[in-house]
């Protein structure tokens, strides 16, 4: 299945760019989003694929146009927020209007002494190691009546906040490392760093309401009909990087129907 991705070329072109020091350049003290998405997309060059880029708040980032896959970049600052970001314009996933989507998260230093800095650890993820749910379709919705006239519309502008794998897996901090569904092949130049094991919550929620008197917002669920079901990643690096392990962290589950 994995015969015509590019994911190994991606990754491979990414680890050796971070080896050779190449490094992130920002164009001005304003640039806090594109910085690091112009540093994946000089690698995605690299690899002779012709792709769209997506503008402000359209998923994913890239687009590739000759196989049916895309990106989708995450930079980090380090030391900082790690353990989860926020998704302005689409839930995770590893399916996107018929794409195969990878996630790049990538660290660099929080508080830099100029325009120019290194990526200082990678991670390249297969969507679904993030969430394996495919049909969900993101829209924003208003509604109008509310105040004292009537006249006033209330918009239910979503963001969704997700783990990175650096909340969900331990092992991965200033290195490179490569997760993807144990069904994709990968070549000799690999080496298995660690199996990852994610198991599907009791219940799902398929809806929300706002109590605009009392200010709770209270989900509603339904039974998982895929409960306990696991889905299985494997962790890669290059053959001549480091072997430490990469393991799942002991996560809470969050199986709290009603949340304020």
């Amino acid at each position: 299945m994995s015969s015509n991705s590019t994911i190994l070329d991606v990754f491979t072109l990414c680890v050796t760019a971070i080896r050779e020091g190449k490094l992130i350049y920002r164009h001005h003290r304003q640039d806090k989003e594109f910085h690091f998405q112009n540093w994946v997309s000089t690698r995605l060059a690299e690899t002779g694929c012709s792709y769209e880029l997506g503008g402000r708040n359209t998923y994913p980032d890239f687009r590739l146009v000759h196989i049916a896959e895309g990106y989708e970049v995450k930079g980090l600052t380090y030391p900082g927020r790690e353990v989860n970001y926020d998704c302005n314009s689409q839930v995770p996933s590893g399916t996107h209007n018929g794409r195969t989507i990878f996630y790049i998260f990538g660290r660099y230093p929080a508080t830099p002494d100029g325009d120019s800095y290194p990526v200082l650890d990678l991670v390249i993820c297969h969507g679904d190691f993030l969430n394996v749910v495919h049909d969900y379709i993101h829209q924003n919705k208003s509604l109008k009546g509310f105040g004292s006239y009537g006249d006033i519309m209330i918009r239910d502008r979503k963001m969704y906040v997700a783990p990175t794998p650096f909340g969900l897996a331990s092992g991965i901090a200033h290195r490179q490392t490569l997760i993807l569904p144990e069904y994709f092949a990968v070549t000799s130049e690999f080496k298995l760093v660690g199996t990852l094991i994610r198991i599907e919550a009791s219940h799902l929620i398929v809806g929300y309401t706002f109590d605009l008197k009392n200010n709770t917002l209270t989900s509603q669920t339904i039974p998982n009909p895929s409960a306990g079901q696991q889905h299985i990643f494997q962790a890669w690096r290059l053959h001549n990087s480091d072997a430490e392990p990469v393991l799942m962290k002991k996560l809470i589950p969050n199986d709290n129907h009603d949340t304020e």
